[in-house]
């Protein structure tokens, strides 16, 4: 026995490490640009808020216990330096090597970024969950690996990354300046990814700095259809309006920074597009929204990959 039991636990310790997908770095080619990805081992949580805590918003609750499948995560924001790769070919060092059969998007009226910097680290924004999605779709045909936006509950579960407090770091809300931009440290602008502290699993500025789409759509009652040990939850979206966002930004306070709490998109965020109909692709009024990306550990199959890249409906 008392040889048994010490291989034994290391076996169990062995199968619990190898649930977890290592990191990886993916490179994405005839570019001169990579980003990181950080494995998320499968596992449950509680997923909203309980009654007591601060800033806590109606449609945060009641919670429910999630089970999720690993899966990988960007340790980052997606950035501009990515961004403007799949958005102009001319910028591939092989010109007769890029992806032509993937939609890119228009060229914008304005300069998208608002002054706030777009080459060397800083977060893409102003973009549609539909143009988020096509980078995603381009990237998978660039790679041949499937990237997507992360659910809701993917989301806030990577962001806890264990936790089951306010914030990652715990309640005291004195530490957020510690592990965020928001609006009492960004000056009145997003920041380099990166530069704060990560969470317990390795991922920068799920707090702060932009905001982030989710996949799913957004439903005040979300909690209340959710069933307890409801496994891969996904509210697939059948109308443009409204999506989940997550994570706040930098022109937040901290009840918008909190891993459980949620905002619907709205028309709001294309107010002063002039076009009629309005751009698929971009928003003239979200300089502090943008999205990182996920890998689920098992692909799907083609026919669901292509039914997650089909367009929205026209927007008005």
């Amino acid at each position: 026995m008392q040889l048994f039991w010490p291989l034994g636990f290391l076996f169990l310790l062995f199968i619990s490490v190898a649930e977890k997908p290592e990191n990886y770095t993916q490179e994405i080619p005839n570019t001169q640009v990579s980003f990181d990805m950080v494995g998320i081992p499968e596992g449950s949580f509680l997923m909203g808020s309980p009654e007591g805590e601060v800033y806590r918003e109606a449609d945060e609750g009641p919670q429910k216990r999630v089970e999720l499948d690993a899966f990988w995560m960007s340790a980052h924001e997606v950035t501009w330096d990515m961004y403007l790769v799949y958005q102009n070919k001319e910028l591939e060092i092989d010109k007769d090597l890029a992806v032509d059969a993937v939609s890119r998007p228009t060229k914008p009226y304005v300069e998208m970024s608002f002054g706030q910097g777009k080459l060397g680290g800083y977060p893409v924004c102003n973009v549609t969950q539909y143009a988020a999605r096509m980078f995603c779709k381009w990237l998978y045909q660039k790679t041949g690996t499937f990237y997507r936006l992360p659910t809701e509950a993917e989301w806030e579960y990577a962001a806890r990354a264990g936790s089951e407090s306010t914030w990652y770091f715990g309640d005291d809300e004195s530490q957020l300046q510690e592990y965020g931009w928001f609006y009492q440290n960004s000056n009145g602008q997003y920041a380099h990814v990166g530069e704060k502290k990560p969470n317990a699993w390795g991922l920068y500025d799920m707090y702060g700095n932009v905001a982030e789409w989710t996949s799913d759509q957004y439903l005040e009652d979300y909690f209340e259809r959710l069933k307890d040990g409801e496994k891969n939850p996904w509210i697939k979206p059948d109308k443009l309006y409204p999506h989940t966002i997550k994570g706040g930004h930098w022109d937040d306070d901290p009840d918008r920074l909190r891993s459980a709490s949620r905002i619907p998109s709205t028309p709001r965020l294309k107010q002063q597009d002039p076009q009629i109909p309005k751009s698929d692709w971009w928003l003239t009024d979200a300089p502090f929204l943008g999205f990182r990306l996920v890998r689920p550990l098992n692909k799907p199959s083609e026919e669901e990959i292509e039914a997650y890249f089909e367009a929205p409906p026209k927007d008005k």
